[in-house]
C-alpha cells in the first residue's frame, strides 16, 4: 500500500513522467446499488491549533499540516478509487505508515505550483467548467457530496482547488517541454547508440469475431464477403466482450502469444482475408491486417518516441534545477501519527 501511495502521488503530482499534464480527478458516478445506500458524509472541515502546525516551508511559503492532511486524503482515495473502493475515512489509518514519504513528494508538488504560478495563470471559465461538468454527471447535490467524499474531496471547494493546480501545472509542465528541441543528428545518434532497446519481436495485428460454432463462422464469413462491416458485427455477435467493444481489434501482438490455432492463423494465414479457426474458446473469424518481422524497429518509427524522450528528459532537468534553487524545510515528525499499542 505505501509505494502504491508514493506511486500515485507522483502520478498526481508534478513529476515530468509519462505525460505533461497531471491526470484530472473528478468524482466518478459510483456504481448502482440494489438498495439505496446511506449518504457519506464529507469530512468536516474544522480549523484546529494541531492543523496550523508547520510540517514544511518551500520558498517564502509555509505549508501547515491542515493542507497536508486535505493532500494525503485524496491521494489515499485514489489509491482506493483505483481498486474500485470509494474512498472512507476509515481507510486512513491503513496508511499512516507512509505520511513522511508523501511528505517528501508533496512539498516537492508545491514548489513545482508555486514555479507554475509565476508564469501561468488558471482560467476561471476552465475550472468552473470542468466543476459544472462533473456535477452534471449527478441528480442531485447530495449525490455529489457523497461522490466527492468517496474521491477524497471534502468540498466543491476542494475539488476546485485541485483542477486549478492540475491545470496551472500542466500548462507549466508542457511550456517547460516546449522549451527543447531536438534535431534529427540528435535523434539518430541516440538511436544508433541504443539500437538495442528498439529490437522487437515478429508481431501481427489482427481483429477476431468469436461464435460459438463452425456454422456461425461460416455465416459471418458469408455476411463479411457480402460487404458486412468487420466491426459492426463483432460488436454485436462476437462472445468476446473485451475485443467485441473495440470492433473485435486486437491490437497488435508478438508470435507465442496467441494460443496456436489462433497463433498460426496470424502469423502464416493470409493478409486481410477472413479465416475460420477454431480453439478452446469457440471458433475464431480472424482477420489480420499486417505483420511486421522481427528486428530492429526503424529510425522513422523511433525518432517520435526519442525526441519524446529526450525532451522530457532535458525538462527534467531543468525542473530539477529550479527545485533546487528554492529553499525548502521539511519537518516530518510533525505528520507522524503514533498508534496506540492494542490492550494486551
Amino acid at each position: 500500500m505505501k509505494q502504491l501511495l508514493i506511486t500515485l502521488a507522483l502520478l498526481g503530482g508534478g513529476a515530468l513522467a509519462q505525460t505533461t499534464t497531471p491526470p484530472t480527478t473528478t468524482p466518478a458516478r459510483p456504481a448502482p446499488a440494489t438498495t439505496p445506500a446511506p449518504a457519506r458524509p464529507a469530512p468536516a472541515q474544522t480549523t484546529t491549533a494541531q492543523d496550523s502546525a508547520v510540517v514544511g516551508r518551500v520558498g517564502s511559503e509555509v505549508i501547515t499540516l491542515g493542507e497536508f492532511n486535505r493532500a494525503f486524503r485524496q491521494a489515499v482515495a485514489r489509491v482506493l478509487n483505483s481498486q474500485g473502493v470509494p474512498f472512507e475515512e476509515s481507510y486512513m489509518a491503513e496508511f499512516n505508515d507512509a505520511r513522511g514519504e508523501y511528505l517528501k513528494q508533496y512539498l516537492r508538488d508545491r514548489a513545482i505550483y508555486q514555479l507554475a504560478r509565476g508564469s501561468v495563470k488558471a482560467d476561471a471559465a476552465e475550472v468552473d467548467k470542468q466543476v459544472a461538468d462533473a456535477r452534471a454527471d449527478f441528480e442531485s447535490d447530495a449525490e455529489f457530496a457523497d461522490a466527492l467524499a468517496g474521491t477524497g474531496y471534502a468540498s466543491v471547494a476542494d475539488l476546485r482547488a485541485d483542477l486549478e493546480r492540475q491545470l496551472v501545472v500542466g500548462a507549466y509542465l508542457r511550456s517547460i517541454q516546449g522549451r527543447f528541441k531536438f534535431g534529427d543528428a540528435v535523434v539518430a545518434g541516440n538511436y544508433n547508440l541504443n539500437r538495442k532497446a528498439f529490437m522487437r519481436q515478429r508481431e501481427a495485428c489482427a481483429r477476431h469475431i468469436l461464435v460459438k460454432s463452425q456454422a456461425d463462422a461460416q455465416a459471418v464469413v458469408k455476411e463479411l464477403q457480402a460487404g458486412g462491416d468487420f466491426a459492426k458485427i463483432a460488436a454485436s455477435k462476437s462472445q468476446d466482450p473485451g475485443s467485441a467493444a473495440q470492433g473485435g481489434d486486437l491490437g497488435c501482438f508478438g508470435e507465442g502469444d496467441m494460443v496456436a490455432t489462433f497463433d498460426k492463423a496470424s502469423f502464416t494465414g493470409p493478409l486481410n482475408t477472413p479465416q475460420v479457426v477454431q480453439s478452446e474458446f469457440g471458433w475464431h473469424i480472424v482477420l489480420v491486417a499486417k505483420r511486421t518481422e522481427a528486428g530492429v524497429v526503424p529510425l522513422t518509427e523511433a525518432a517520435p518516441v526519442i525526441r519524446e524522450q529526450l525532451t522530457r528528459e532535458a525538462a527534467q532537468k531543468y525542473l530539477n534545477a529550479q527545485i533546487d534553487k528554492m529553499k525548502t524545510e521539511s519537518f516530518p515528525d510533525v505528520v507522524k501519527v503514533t498508534t496506540a499499542p492494542a490492550p494486551k
